[in-house]
């Protein structure tokens, strides 16, 4: 099987036309959105997500608290599912991100934070969910049917409407600019050519993924397609978590993938990877580096800094998909698993 030949590859070429369609037509409700949220501020805010959707919302934790301020914690699904408490959250945003809209202990947890108070918006991709029907406004993300078990379109139209939303709710005139240019950029950043890695990890059994900040959602992401989709062992972690015990793992030949962004955070993702190729590691960096002994895979430039983690998905995507071929599994297809995960 040939990596082009796959329907995770097809649906992640897709992602550029899907953002732009998406951003066009959401113009509407996520201003509605984001002047509910300027005219009554949130005291805090929750995230609800599983899988790829909860990676999602890690980015989305981190561009609220950087761009608006608001502290933002993951939201404990089975608090409610499972335990059956309803949170004390007057005042507050949850932010419910799903593909299906349907899995069980999400919409509890979306139905008990907005009992508890909470102001709810699911950023959801079939419309008319129990998500959506649970939820104070829905914006929908249009990716489109999506048929591969390994979700990309659908997690890049996540982001994507997370950053709008985030966007017209601070004002931030340079995050506007940078999503007019975001579908041509996906578009740019599904060309760039990774293959680079696919020696070391054909036949890697562990891996590193590396990320902070905005990045850190992708890295969660990308570390989760590869245990799906290749059958590798992947982790990931922070920049500076991955010093405090995780890199006594790390020796000769190991492989890591850092996937910084253009902010504050890079310079340390550059010493990292400085570091670890200073103990023999396999070192995968998304981005130019002077770090010695760094694998540098080409990237986009020219993005808006929190919206380089998209692209670096995009193009992670395109390699996960020819590494999957290359290890021999179907990414379309992945063992013991189903496109839609009902967890209770």
């Amino acid at each position: 099987m040939r990596a082009e030949d796959t329907k995770m590859f097809a649906e992640a070429a897709e992602s550029g036309r899907i953002v732009a369609a998406q951003l066009a037509a959401n113009a509407s409700v996520v201003a509605q959105a984001a002047k509910r949220l300027r005219m009554t501020p949130p005291t805090a805010a929750l995230i609800c997500g599983r899988g790829s959707s909860d990676n999602a919302g890690v980015f989305a934790r981190y561009m609220i608290e950087t761009e608006v301020g608001v502290l933002t914690s993951p939201m404990p699904l089975a608090v409610s599912s499972v335990y059956g408490r309803k949170p004390s959250v007057p005042g507050s945003l949850c932010l419910a991100i799903s593909q299906s809209g349907k899995s069980p202990d999400l919409v509890a947890a979306a139905a008990a934070a907005k009992a508890g108070g909470a102001f709810v918006i699911a950023l959801v991709n079939v419309e008319g969910s129990p998500l959506s029907q649970v939820a104070d406004l829905t914006i929908p993300l249009r990716a489109g049917p999506e048929l591969s078990v390994a979700a990309t379109k659908s997690f890049i139209a996540s982001l994507s409407a997370a950053a709008h939303l985030i966007a017209e709710w601070s004002g931030d005139a340079a995050l506007r600019q940078g999503l007019e240019r975001l579908p041509e950029l996906i578009d740019a950043a599904w060309t760039q050519d990774w293959s680079a890695a696919l020696p070391a990890l054909t036949q890697a059994t562990n891996l590193y993924v590396v990320g902070r900040g905005v990045g850190f959602g992708v890295a969660r992401e990308a570390a989760l397609k590869l245990k799906e989709t290749c059958g590798l062992h992947a982790e990931a972690f922070s920049t500076a978590e991955v010093r405090h015990g995780p890199m006594a793992l790390v020796k000769t030949g190991f492989p890591v993938l850092l996937l910084p962004q253009s902010d504050a955070t890079r310079d340390d993702a550059e010493d990292l990877a400085a570091d670890f190729a200073r103990r023999g590691a396999k070192v995968f960096f998304a981005g130019a580096t002077q770090a010695p002994g760094v694998v540098a895979l080409p990237t986009v430039t020219a993005a808006h800094p929190a919206l380089e983690p998209i692209l670096l998905i995009q193009s992670f995507y395109r390699l996960a998909a020819t590494l999957s071929t290359a290890r021999g599994f179907d990414p379309d297809s992945p063992p013991y698993l189903n496109k839609v995960t009902e967890t209770v």
